[in-house]
């Protein structure tokens, strides 16, 4: 849950209240599983929960370094560099616990919410080259902001498909 921010009105706290509406689905969603439930594939895909809140993390403090620094900022650590590593971002590997990557979030989470109050949402920078990105397209902060969001969005509703197939929980409903 987002600590309030008084100072915080308008676009700034609409932003951050709605991504953190969106961080709350997700971690609903994997509360009282174990570490084996989180790591349990429930449907054909490779996707597991405690998977998901790995990649959300890691994707939010990926895109915050690029709405600080730009692209290359963005590749900097951390950043999967080969297929594996890609693949890794999506699952719970040996050593690691549900208590531990929800911890993570968390901190990603509370600095990017410190960002959300400083940072001029109309800075932009040009677009990593890949791809599935317009050739020589700029994203503002607060168009990072929105795709943040609507990953969160759509990855807390992957987690409600994986955890009803899991023990017939679901987040809402």
């Amino acid at each position: 849950m987002v600590t309030p921010r008084p100072e915080l009105t308008g676009e700034r706290a609409d932003l951050l209240s709605t991504l953190d509406k969106h961080r709350g689905f997700l971690r609903y969603t994997v509360r009282g599983l174990t570490d084996e439930q989180a790591q349990q594939r429930t449907t054909v895909s490779e996707l597991t929960l405690g998977g998901l809140i790995k990649h959300v993390a890691g994707v939010e403090e990926r895109w915050m370094r690029f709405a600080v620094g730009g692209a290359e900022a963005m590749r900097a650590e951390g950043a999967p560099q080969d297929a594996e590593a890609w693949a890794d971002q999506f699952r719970m590997l040996p050593g690691e616990t549900l208590d531990v990557l929800l911890e993570r979030y968390r901190a990603v989470a509370e600095h990017t919410d410190g960002l959300i109050t400083t940072l001029d949402l109309d800075s932009e920078h040009p677009l990593p080259s890949a791809p599935w990105f317009e050739p020589g397209a700029e994203w503002s902060v607060r168009r990072v902001l929105l795709h943040i969001v609507a990953e969160t969005a759509q990855h807390a509703g992957h987690a409600d498909i994986l955890r009803e197939a899991l023990d017939g929980q679901r987040t809402m409903g």
